[in-house]
Order: structure tokens, then C-alpha cells, then sequence
């Protein structure tokens, strides 16, 4: 059995040659994005999956990825997308590398242009500025048809709601008649603003099925979580973190949004390092000056 196997037990296998490297390196690696997972992030991939794999008809199903902000909505997406990659299957008879899983960014306002040129620069396709939107639209179309899309996922899709009542209309007619003409599974993203924007639409309402990502409670399955992003930094002494004391201090800090989680544990274990502790104090937690999200909301400058 490897010596690192023996001395940090509480790292996943992967991380315990780490636990050894200068400070830099396990700092940056605990910096480094990750992916944690868990029950409920394991359903949403799944329900991606059964989406992606449904034959084409007139009326396709849709999900709606809804949750808090920086619950790990994107997190999800982006490990599905990486599963699905570009050229990662046949390519088209014309050459044209297939995109199985495209995913677009809801731009700032409900803005008919800008979603098709943003859709165009996914693909890599040519967009001039000063084209009229019908050609945007039957170019980006086009495209897509070319590069066999199979699902179109529109992140921060909330920002519909920053547009007058008459885009925000437009913008959902566009929307039904996008998943229409492409027979694919649309994918939105955001927050509970974007639920309400897409059931005001009653037809959009029935073809989108919310997957709801709420904050986080206490229980066995936060302790899992806990236990997995403890075991992914690179610290030498095990830090329990799943103990209920200290779980629940998380959870309050937090206010259950698992970015927020990542961010003090992601902190602490910085300080761990940098402090030779080498270990999550309980007392770390209250030491990190960390501003939970409510009162962030309030702030005054």
C-alpha cells in the first residue's frame, strides 16, 4: 500500500500525492473549479440525458433548470455539456462538425438579435453586427440544422424579465417557435424570476418541466456533501467538517447555497494552508470575515 494511501486517509485518492506538494500548488488546486456529486445533481443530469435522447416530433419536451443564484445550476449544465462536446459524435455528411448539446448565454435584455448572434459565435459561425434579424435568424437556423443540434440550453435565462412586456412576449413567441421549427428539447436556466417569465406563457408553461435546485437543509446528505468537498482539498489533517456542529454552522453561514459553501470551505482550507494549521478550525469559519448572501444583498457602500 502507497505511503500517501496510509498518511491521508481522509483525501480522496486522487488528492493524497497533493497533500505533499508546496503550498502553491495546493492552493491553487483548491482554488480550482470541481465537480461534487450529489443526489439531486445526478437526477438533473439524468433528466438531460433522457431529454437528448428523445426522438424528434412536434411537440418536444422542455426542462427548466430553476434554483437560487450560484446553487450550482451552471455546474450541472457544464458537466452535461462536457459530456457531449463538440465533434464527439458522427459528423454531418457535409463536413460540418456535430454539436450535440449547444448552450447559449440569455443576453442582458429579451433581445432577438443579440440571442441569435450569441447562438452564431457558439457555433463559430460568421455574424455581421448590421444584418437584419430575419437574417440572423434563418442563418443561425441554418447552422444549427448543419451541425445536428440536438438540444439548445439558454443559461441566465431570467434576464428575459429585464426587457418591457412586449419583448419579454416576443422573446417567448420566439422561444415556442424555436423548439417548433428545430423539433429539439429546449433548456432553460435560472432563477425563480425565470420560472415566472416562462409560465406567464401559457403554452411555454405546459411544454416546460421545472427541476427545481432549492438551498440546501441539513441531514445525511449535506454531511456527503461536506465529506466530499473536505476530501477534495489537499490539507493533511482531516478537518470533519461533517460533524453537526460544524455542518450546521456551514449551512447557516450559507444560507444552504452551495456556491456559498464552496467559497468559506474553499477560504478556510486557503488559511488552513497558509496558517500551517493544516486543518478547518470550527472557529476558521467565523474568522474568515465572510459576508453571507442576504447581507450582501443589503449592503451599504
Amino acid at each position: 500500500m502507497a505511503v500517501t494511501e496510509q498518511t491521508y486517509p481522509h483525501l480522496l485518492p486522487t488528492v493524497q500525492a497533493l497533500a505533499d506538494a508546496p503550498d502553491e500548488a495546493r492552493i491553487r488546486r483548491i482554488r480550482t473549479d470541481r465537480w461534487l456529486g450529489y443526489a439531486r445533481a445526478e437526477a438533473a443530469l439524468s433528466a438531460l440525458e433522457d431529454l437528448l435522447s428523445f426522438p424528434k416530433r412536434t411537440r418536444m419536451p422542455n426542462l427548466l433548470l430553476v434554483g437560487p443564484s450560484n446553487n450550482g445550476k451552471t455546474m450541472i449544465i457544464e458537466k452535461f455539456r462536457r459530456s457531449h462536446l463538440p465533434g464527439s459524435e458522427e459528423s454531418a455528411r457535409d463536413g460540418a462538425i456535430r454539436v450535440p448539446v449547444l448552450k447559449v448565454q440569455m443576453p442582458a435584455a429579451p433581445d432577438e438579435r443579440r440571442f441569435f448572434s450569441a447562438i452564431l459565435e457558439a457555433l463559430g459561425a460568421p455574424d455581421r453586427l448590421n444584418d437584419r434579424l430575419s437574417t440572423k435568424q434563418d442563418t443561425a437556423v441554418r447552422m444549427m440544422r448543419a451541425t445536428g443540434v440536438r438540444m439548445l440550453v439558454i443559461d441566465e435565462v431570467h434576464n428575459m424579465l429585464c426587457g418591457s412586456r412586449d419583448q419579454q412576449r416576443r422573446f417567448l413567441n420566439l422561444l415556442r417557435w424555436l423548439g417548433n421549427e428545430l423539433q429539439i428539447p429546449l433548456v432553460a436556466v435560472g432563477t425563480a424570476e425565470g420560472l415566472r417569465a416562462i409560465q406567464s406563457d401559457d403554452q411555454l408553461a405546459n411544454r416546460f418541466t421545472p427541476f427545481g435546485l432549492p438551498p440546501w437543509e441539513g441531514g445525511a446528505e449535506f454531511s456527503r456533501l461536506v465529506n466530499t468537498l473536505e476530501a477534495s482539498m489537499p490539507l493533511k489533517v482531516a478537518s470533519n467538517l461533517s460533524a453537526p456542529p460544524v455542518a450546521q454552522r456551514l449551512l447557516s453561514i450559507s444560507e444552504g447555497i452551495l456556491g456559498e459553501v464552496v467559497s468559506i470551505v474553499t477560504r478556510a482550507a486557503v488559511a488552513a494552508i497558509e496558517t500551517g494549521a493544516e486543518r478547518i478550525h470550527p472557529e476558521m469559519l467565523d474568522d474568515l470575515g465572510f459576508i453571507s448572501p442576504s447581507e450582501r444583498r443589503h449592503a451599504v457602500v
